[in-house]
């Protein structure tokens, strides 16, 4: 079957939104929930005229069947959500960090709606997300997503096989050390709630016929406010730092 419906301009111009209109549904900023869907596909459509005149001349040769022509638009679609996700996987490094600090400040049942997963969280998941999405645009890091967006035809070039082996691996590590930068963040809180709980205990054994859980609770939120506002600034340049370092193996060198 020969695919003659659509001139190759226009297939080209299709195969390149795919990936980019993929890659801006998952990326971090870009692809927010809380951004309407036709904005996003609106911004992906802008992206890919703006980058059809540069890419275009990487795009392979127009496919003269529609397997061919399905194969190359599976391709691109699995390579923008490869990369997405991958990026968007950083973002959870929060999600344990506020779930953990939450837990150890007895704020565990504080839930709020997080913009960045679409769902309820623990209120300081939600706080962290929404500070994390407004530093990236402050500290220009979108940009990165913007120029990773463009390398990934460098490193990946479409019609070609990606590494597979070398992108699970990939996946491995940066989900892997995502969790091991949320509970890093989180260390302080740790630390604080072990001291905290077992001079709780103490003190419980020693003043018996106090209610020390009751007393103790206004005490544990306000320190952990405390703690939570003096150490705020280098958790957050520490997540846009490992960020920042996430997103460079999709640069082109």
């Amino acid at each position: 079957m020969t695919v003659d419906l659509l001139p190759s301009a226009a297939l080209t111009f299709l195969m390149i939104f795919v990936r980019v209109g993929t890659l801006v549904m998952l990326m971090p900023v870009l692809g927010e929930t809380t951004i309407p869907v036709r904005v996003r596909l609106v911004f992906a459509l802008v992206l890919t005229l703006v980058f059809y005149p540069v890419i275009g001349g990487l795009m392979p040769a127009v496919p003269t069947t529609l397997g061919q022509l399905l194969a190359l638009l599976f391709g691109e679609l699995v390579i923008g959500f490869f990369i997405g996700l991958l990026v968007r996987l950083v973002m959870s490094a929060l999600q344990v960090a506020g779930s953990v600090i939450a837990m150890q400040t007895g704020l565990g049942f504080a839930q709020s709606f997080d913009a960045s997963q679409g769902q309820q969280s623990a209120v300081f998941s939600s706080f962290l997300s929404v500070l994390a999405i407004a530093l990236i645009f402050v500290t220009n890091l979108h940009h990165l997503f913007l120029a990773a967006i463009f390398d990934s035809y460098t490193l990946f070039p479409p019609g070609t096989i990606p590494p597979v082996e070398d992108g699970l691996r990939l996946g491995v590590r940066i989900v892997a050390e995502s969790f091991a930068l949320g509970v890093q963040i989180s260390a302080p809180f740790l630390a604080f709630g072990l001291i905290f709980y077992f001079g709780l205990g103490i003190l419980a054994r020693l003043m018996p016929q106090v209610q020390v859980f009751f007393v103790a609770a206004p005490a544990n939120i306000m320190i952990g406010f405390v703690m939570f506002a003096a150490l705020l600034g280098v958790m957050m340049l520490w997540f846009l730092s490992y960020l920042e370092n996430a997103v460079t193996p999709f640069l082109a060198r």
